[in-house]
């Protein structure tokens, strides 16, 4: 789920979350998914970036030309006809720049079931010591705005420096902070 930790990176993204979109079962789950395809949804500031800011993010982080099962299709699901129009117009714009035909669909956003818990900001589960003292609730792992930044920083995908400049907005003691400041300047991951 590292898109999701790379999203949550982005400036002006308020929250991500990991789930399931596209298909007609209800209630999917990880391990009986139906049709629908594996995604994440992102609530984003439009004051703080725009919604052509994600697009070049997604086209830029992953291969738009693999063939996969629909489960890990490349796809981007729209909620209005402006945002359908960009995905297409970015789509257009990236082909230019690859070889091969791109296979990621562009498909309106139906019912968006979260995914379990443990896939959650899942580069933040990966520091135990912090999650815990973070002492976040189920829900508040999907809706938290600190969970989401922190997920992408941990995930290798922010700079210190921006780090710096959000660090006091995201209600951490002075332990965590230190922390977070130390895998950053690491990368992320280790």
């Amino acid at each position: 789920w590292f898109p999701e930790a790379q999203f949550g990176c982005a400036k002006g993204v308020i929250r991500t979350r990991v789930g399931y979109t596209g298909g007609t079962k209800k209630s999917p789950t990880y391990h009986s998914l139906g049709d629908h395809t594996e995604t994440i949804q992102i609530e984003f500031d439009p004051k703080q970036t725009s919604y052509e800011t994600l697009l070049t993010i997604f086209w830029n982080s992953h291969n738009s030309t693999a063939c996969t099962s629909r489960q890990y299709m490349s796809a981007i699901f729209y909620h209005g006809d402006d945002q359908k129009r960009l995905a297409e117009k970015t789509k257009e714009e990236h082909q230019k720049k690859v070889t091969r035909q791109i296979q990621t669909r562009i498909k309106f956003a139906e019912t968006f079931y979260d995914a379990e818990d443990y896939h959650q900001k899942y580069m933040l589960r990966h520091h135990q010591g912090l999650l815990k003292s973070l002492n976040l609730s189920s829900k508040e792992m999907i809706t938290s705005h600190a969970a989401a930044r922190l997920n992408g920083y941990l995930g290798g995908f922010g700079m210190l420096k921006n780090l710096e400049l959000e660090i006091e907005e995201l209600g951490l003691n002075e332990e965590q902070k230190e922390y977070v400041r130390k895998k950053v300047r690491m990368g992320g991951h280790n």
